[in-house]
């Protein structure tokens, strides 16, 4: 994992280091010189305008433009409140004029089609939303230092910002002393997902899945089918009222039927490890009574998703009240407009704070699906997956990504890596299908080939 840390938290890093500050701007200088070597493909003859505020950010551009200087490089360097508003053309602009703690406004020069190597972030963006304060300079690279910051994940920053490297200053031990977010890589995933032992059978990960309803069938198919896929031995499925006719032969249908079902579905519940719950099931005040029932009662870890969400913040006591009486994991998968029934109140521009938010109130492990997916625990630490795109940008891909968690979960994955993986997993797998013209259920189809890249 990656550590993400807050401007808060990047100046506690930064006080509490133990080296002085001139050291680490050098350090910081240096890095950003190499990157720009690496990314002029040499020195020789090359031309770069650097852009210097009066703060560290200003301070590692100009360590920056001594040191290609030396290696006879052209350097100009600008004011950032006095550039020129055409800089000529050049092989490179580095733009260290405001770093994370900048909050004004400024103009950027029109650099036409030179490339920009930003400094720890682009100027104009906010390092913990990566919300922007009037123009920025669009990066071709951003090299940040010591930790990556949220806004350089969130967009539009994280638009803005280009390829993002993350530049090795010294300052390890601190930022582990401060954080309490990180980004998902391959490899967390690889060892969080478990392989199936020799003498696995099918209900050493059945999930059972309670979801759809007449006319939204199609959602339980997806949760089912994506579960299937992402490795869960057994999947029985439930549609109140209803079966499901496009359902695949692999998935155990069992009717729960009249209004008062939800005593017949735990019943249920003894053989299986997990329980997705809500997906497509509707809004009808009774129905919502009987989700809310398994909701709380369900002795398994339980994905909620979809109606589920709806039915928990339908309540008078409200959603945190009801959930927190829960005694298993629980992993919730709002949008924002979910979140916002849940919570009372709309996501906060800082997201992973949102989430951590949420994820107090109800003691739960929540999921705040997004352009980069957050994923929080009770205790506060957060995980960022950014594996999605906008190939998810459709109908049922949730459907999609509650089956995969509910899957993780059945296989004894923990709450909070079972969502992080699912999330990670969801994103990788749509990012091999076409950019244009994937639908929800082409996703579970290259969950296989995800999952056997990662072993």
């Amino acid at each position: 994992m990656i550590p993400i840390v807050t401007p808060d938290e990047m100046r506690a890093v930064d006080v509490s280091a133990s080296q002085p500050q001139e050291v680490l701007i050098g350090r910081a200088g240096a890095a950003v010189a190499r990157v720009a070597v690496r990314m002029m493909g040499g020195t020789y003859g090359r031309v770069v305008h650097v852009i210097v505020g009066k703060g560290n950010n200003g301070a590692d551009g100009r360590v920056a433009a001594r040191l290609l200087a030396a290696r006879g490089v052209k350097v100009h360097v600008h004011d950032a409140v006095a550039c020129p508003a055409v800089l000529p053309s050049a092989h490179l602009v580095i733009d260290a004029a405001y770093g994370t703690g900048f909050r004004g406004v400024w103009t950027p020069p029109d650099v036409g089609a030179t490339p920009v190597l930003a400094v720890d972030v682009p100027s104009g963006v906010n390092a913990l939303t990566g919300e922007t304060s009037g123009a920025v300079l669009a990066a071709t690279r951003t090299v940040t230092f010591a930790a990556l910051k949220p806004g350089l994940l969130l967009p539009p920053g994280s638009e803005l910002a280009g390829e993002v490297e993350l530049a090795d200053i010294g300052l390890d031990d601190r930022v582990d002393e401060h954080c309490r977010a990180w980004l998902v890589e391959p490899s967390d995933v690889a060892s969080w997902v478990p392989q199936r032992e020799m003498t696995a059978h099918k209900w050493r990960s059945a999930l059972r899945v309670i979801a759809g309803s007449p006319g939204m069938t199609g959602a339980a198919c997806l949760v089912a089918g994506a579960a299937m896929r992402a490795g869960a031995g057994m999947v029985q499925l439930s549609c109140p009222g209803t079966m499901a006719p496009a359902a695949a032969a692999e998935i155990v249908q069992t009717p729960l039927v009249g209004k008062e079902w939800a005593q017949a579905a735990l019943d249920s519940l003894d053989r299986f490890h997990a329980l997705v719950l809500g997906p497509g099931l509707g809004r009808d005040d009774d129905l919502a009574t009987q989700v809310r029932w398994v909701a709380v009662d369900a002795p398994i870890p339980t994905v909620i998703d979809g109606d589920g969400l709806f039915a928990m913040a339908w309540n008078a006591d409200g959603a945190g009240a009801l959930l927190r009486r829960r005694t298993a994991p629980t992993v919730l998968t709002p949008h924002d407009g979910e979140y916002t029934l849940l919570h009372g109140s709309a996501p906060i521009a800082d997201r992973v704070m949102a989430a951590r938010r949420l994820a107090d109130a109800t003691h739960c492990v929540v999921l705040l699906k997004g352009a980069a997916t957050v994923v929080a625990d009770p205790a506060g630490d957060a995980l960022v997956v950014t594996t999605g795109d906008a190939r998810l940008a459709t109908a049922g891909t949730g459907d999609v990504l509650a089956g995969i968690i509910g899957a993780l979960l059945a296989a004894k994955v923990p709450a909070f890596e079972a969502a992080a993986a699912g999330a990670w997993l969801h994103g990788a797998a749509a990012a091999l299908a076409p950019a244009r013209g994937m639908v929800a259920g082409d996703i579970a189809g290259h969950l296989p080939a995800v999952l056997e890249q990662l072993t």
